[in-house]
């Protein structure tokens, strides 16, 4: 049996990826922050027949990371899915002011945790059959792209370029011990990080479509393709 472990499982895209895979007969990590107010996530753990369970995680915390590694001792993961992140927001992250203490947040939760995570639980990777390592990225960590009017998300863009060139470096780095990274874009979901606007337009997915489409992409990986920047539909995107 396939098994994957999700960071930021709670919600949006984590859980649809959640779902996803026990529905395609995985058993399923679920890691959140805060399980006890998790209850989509408590109600599939509830329906899944033991497939899923979940493991409290603070991605912004050395000591919970520590915890999940404890908790889950030697156990193979075949997919290991650093999903979880924040969007920089409310406070300023912008041309004309910078929040410092957010930025150094969204970074830390969103560049480095990934990072830490992956290394944390290198050893069950090289355990699985699978050995893949998969982080869910943004078009907006492109440098090449012009976002024209969009200017309030700095520090967002910076952490997922950052991720990006992290990934990149374990994708290099790993890559004699048959680990296999995956970069990937969900798509303009429409989640709470998608905000009003994903809601509201005709060009944003649903969770669920993304994350039918990111297992399809996780599937595919393979030395070719790993450390490459790819959206869900499996088109390059530019560094």
């Amino acid at each position: 049996m396939t098994r994957v472990l999700i960071t930021g499982a709670n919600r949006g895209i984590g859980l649809a990826l959640a779902r996803q895979y026990s529905a395609g007969g995985a058993e399923v990590i679920a890691c959140c922050r805060n399980p006890s107010t998790a209850n989509a996530l408590n109600e599939l753990v509830a329906s899944s027949g033991g497939q899923v369970r979940v493991i409290e995680l603070d991605v912004a915390d050395d000591a919970s990371i520590a915890s999940l590694k404890r908790a889950i001792g030697d156990l193979p993961i075949d997919v290991l899915i650093n999903n979880a992140g924040i969007n920089g927001t409310p406070k300023a992250q912008s041309a004309e002011r910078i929040d410092v203490d957010g930025w150094m947040t969204t970074m830390r939760i969103n560049a480095l945790a990934p990072v830490l995570i992956a290394q944390a639980l290198r050893d069950n990777l090289l355990r699985g059959s699978q050995k893949k390592l998969v982080a869910i990225s943004s078009d907006y960590a492109s440098t090449g792209t012009n976002y024209g009017s969009s200017r309030e998300r700095y520090a967002y863009r910076a952490s997922k370029a950052a991720l990006n060139n992290g990934m990149r470096g374990l994708a290099r780095d790993w890559a004699e011990d048959g680990i296999l990274v995956g970069i990937l874009y969900p798509g303009w979901v429409r989640t709470d990080m998608g905000g009003e606007r994903a809601s509201a337009s005709p060009k944003s997915i649903s969770a669920e479509h993304s994350a039918l489409c990111l297992t399809r992409r996780i599937a595919e990986l393979a030395p070719a393709s790993s450390g490459a920047f790819l959206d869900y539909n499996g088109e390059t995107l530019d560094w």
